[in-house]
């Protein structure tokens, strides 16, 4: 909004004459636009003049103070409202209401940061509070304020006031210094349950699936993505094709070879990894540990009585080791997805099989596949899979193998245990902890664009007839009744703890000499355990007793929400230690501290290898004709092709793995938004930040000796949030 400010020097005048002259001169040589038109009328050079001098004569000597405001980048954040503030002191001195306004300036506009100058006959030496109020004119009134600092020019000290909320008209808020207060200790408890309610009314529970984790039942305006392009994938799908010269792939038809779908590969896209080593046995064990769906694996202590092998039938992929001494020596490991079991296809013809498969650790270290059968149960039509099977019958064993562990990734590694779990306790983040919280200011850059993203995403991929159901063999029914039966198997204290889920799977090991090779491990332990450092001085930052946790209600409502049961309005998220309340630091440094790192580390490692993984069929199938084979038959280079998708769908598949594979935000601990004033806990960031570029710096090191390189977990390309 355009307003105007003016300033004269005091003007002393002996006749009417002699004022005309002083001001038009004046006005003339100062560009003083408005004041030249006063100049128009007989009267309007007085009036303007006389005004002025009234002003400059009752000013004084002022003290001067510099407000520097920060609009936020929210959709219609700015505002052409009238912005007022007070400055207050700790001792009871305050400022005369100030117009925040600059001349000839659009001040406030969404994502702008402005500066104004206050001055004023009361010189504050610290600015203790400010009361900032706005009303509601012009065609858009509504404001979302970030923060407002505020400088005295004679001392140079800063007071900064964040604020992080949308400014009700006419109302008068009273916002600290840092604005950093657990509820029982903020001397404004009326405005934050204000706050607080209004929040409540936006975020509120749904399920929209029966099984399914509680969303937000309508996105609020706050949640939308400030810029639109890079997640609107529809328009994005559209313009890769054309940009890619690879319209002919929309025609449709069927491949006439495997080298022929090699080289449909443009710059545009790039050729994934998978292109090249889906056929390599090593590289199908890699998968199993350093892919994207790394976390199924367990140490295996005994052959199921369920898998039809034999010692007699493994001891040639052995190595010349007796079966009971590998196992002793914990070099076999076996991945069962038995929750697969009876799932429903999106129709008849597809079929999802639900198989268990054996692996050996080498003699060279390597993770290569020994056993797959693709059923649970023994069978004369269910046989055992070998690696000395002809080579393509061994190949499609593989290929039905990957498109069970797809289904399980996709429906519960991706989207169930990282978006959707993630996003009902954001609901119950923002619904139960103000913006004044220290505790909020931890975690909300972790939730950036989490519920636009999921909006966006179950509208367009995960909707009839969308893209998972044109991809995938069991459609978003199959994916909805995994995501359900896998919802009541999670834990927070075990699968969001990644330290107490690699003991449970049996491959804990930081000296790689259980399951060596397994950099998706080694990796994530460094990030798990920086962000546990990180949230555990966090944490004793704030809640140096077990009595300021205790008398926290915003944190004990915000651990109700999370584990009260789904039917009855909450997350029912299991393995929370809260038994009726949080009690001690150490349950809050698990709870934040899985949160942060499902957010970052476990999206990433799930999301970003998904087109070098998917965008070549043979790999890693989501979606396959025909039936998986019931015998050792020998198949053909003819038999793969006749089960792939045809050339539309594959097409479909690269576009929309291409795009969830871009990455959207900042790197981890280096924030959009800055939420954390307090010097103490900028300091605890700036930690966090030197070890994160450690950790970098050793994972490159790592990486230098890795065939292939694991890079997904490397920090600068971990994001902060779920975005994409």
């Amino acid at each position: 909004m355009f307003r105007i400010a003016f300033f004269l020097p005091r003007l002393h005048f002996r006749n009417d004459h002699h004022v005309k002259r002083q001001l038009t001169n004046y006005l003339w040589s100062q560009s003083d636009f408005v004041g030249r038109q006063c100049l128009q009328s007989p009267r309007g050079g007085y009036s303007y003049l006389i005004s002025r001098q009234c002003t400059t004569t009752m000013a004084g000597k002022s003290a001067q103070y510099k407000v520097v405001v920060k609009t936020g980048d929210k959709k219609r954040a700015g505002t052409d409202a009238n912005i007022q503030i007070i400055l207050h002191d700790s001792k009871g001195q305050q400022t005369k209401a100030t117009k925040l306004d600059n001349f000839l300036r659009d001040d406030f506009e969404r994502g702008q940061t402005d500066k104004f100058t206050v001055k004023d006959s009361v010189d504050l030496s610290e600015v203790h509070l400010i009361e900032l109020w706005r009303d509601d004119a012009g065609l858009y009134s509504d404001w979302f304020c970030d923060y407002i600092e505020v400088t005295n020019s004679r001392t140079k000290q800063e007071f900064v006031f964040p604020l992080y909320r949308w400014i009700r008209p006419e109302f008068h808020y009273f916002i600290q210094h840092l604005d950093t207060f657990l509820p029982q200790n903020d001397p404004h408890k009326k405005q934050r349950e204000m706050d607080l309610d209004e929040i409540r009314q936006k975020y509120q529970y749904t399920q929209r699936v029966p099984g399914l984790p509680c969303q937000v039942k309508a996105i609020p305006d706050d949640e939308q993505f400030s810029f639109d392009y890079k997640w609107n994938i529809a328009k994005r799908k559209l313009k890769m094709i054309a940009d890619s010269k690879l319209q002919l792939l929309t025609q449709g038809g069927e491949w006439e070879g495997i080298q022929h779908l090699t080289k449909v590969f443009t710059n545009a896209f790039g050729e994934p990894l998978g292109c090249k080593r889906w056929s390599n046995d090593i590289f199908f064990g890699w998968q199993r540990i350093n892919s994207m769906n790394h976390s199924l694996i367990k140490l295996c202590t005994e052959i199921p009585k369920k898998m039809g092998v034999t010692d007699t039938m493994l001891q040639p992929f052995l190595e010349g080791w007796p079966l009971h001494q590998v196992i002793e020596a914990k070099r076999l490991f076996i991945v069962d997805l038995e929750i697969l079991q009876d799932l429903p296809c999106k129709s008849e013809e597809f079929v999802c099989p639900v198989p268990i498969a054996l692996f050996f650790v080498n003699g060279d270290g390597r993770l290569i596949p020994i056993a797959i059968q693709l059923f649970q149960q023994k069978a004369n039509d269910n046989p055992v899979f070998l690696p000395t099977d002809p080579p393509y019958t061994w190949m499609m064993a593989k290929m039905w193998y990957n498109l069970a562990d797809a289904s399980y990734h996709q429906s519960l590694t991706h989207l169930g245990y990282t978006h959707l779990i993630m996003e009902g306790v954001c609901v119950a983040f923002h619904r139960n902890l103000s913006q004044s919280h220290p505790l909020f200011k931890l975690l909300a850059p972790h939730f950036l664009y989490l519920i636009a993203i999921n909006t966006r995403g179950l509208e367009l991929l995960v909707a009839p007839n969308g893209w998972v159901d044109k991809t995938m063999n069991i459609g978003i029914k199959g994916m909805f009744n995994l995501i359900g039966r896998g919802l009541n198997q999670w834990r927070m204290d075990v699968h969001g703890t990644l330290p107490e889920d690699l003991k449970k799977r049996g491959v804990y090991c930081i000296n790689g000499k259980v399951l060596p090779g397994y950099f998706f491990r080694d990796d994530a332990l460094l990030l798990y355990d920086a962000i546990k450092n990180y949230v555990t001085k966090y944490v004793y930052l704030y809640y140096d007793c077990p009595e300021k946790i205790e008398k926290d209600w915003e944190i004990q409502n915000f651990g109700r929400e999370l584990t009260c049961s789904r039917e009855e309005g909450g997350c029912g998220i299991l393995g929370v230690p809260f038994d009726g309340k949080f009690d001690n630091p150490d349950q809050l440094i698990m709870v934040f501290t899985s949160i942060i790192y499902t957010c970052s580390v476990a999206h990433a490692s799930t999301n970003f290898p998904q087109y070098d993984e998917y965008a070549f069929p043979p790999n890693y199938p989501a979606s396959m004709k025909g039936m998986p084979p019931k015998n050792k038959g020998v198949l053909t280079e003819a038999h793969i092709l006749a089960t792939l998708p045809d050339k539309r769908t594959t097409l479909d598949i690269m576009t929309v793995t291409k795009i969830l594979s871009d990455r959207g935000t900042k790197s981890l601990g280096d924030f959009e938004v800055q939420y954390i004033f307090d010097p103490d806990a900028k300091k605890i960031v700036q930690q966090f930040r030197a070890e994160l570029k450690e950790i970098s710096m050793e994972i490159k090191r790592r990486n230098e000796h890795r065939n292939p390189k694991y890079e997904w977990l490397d920090p600068e390309v971990v994001p902060n949030s779920i975005s994409i």
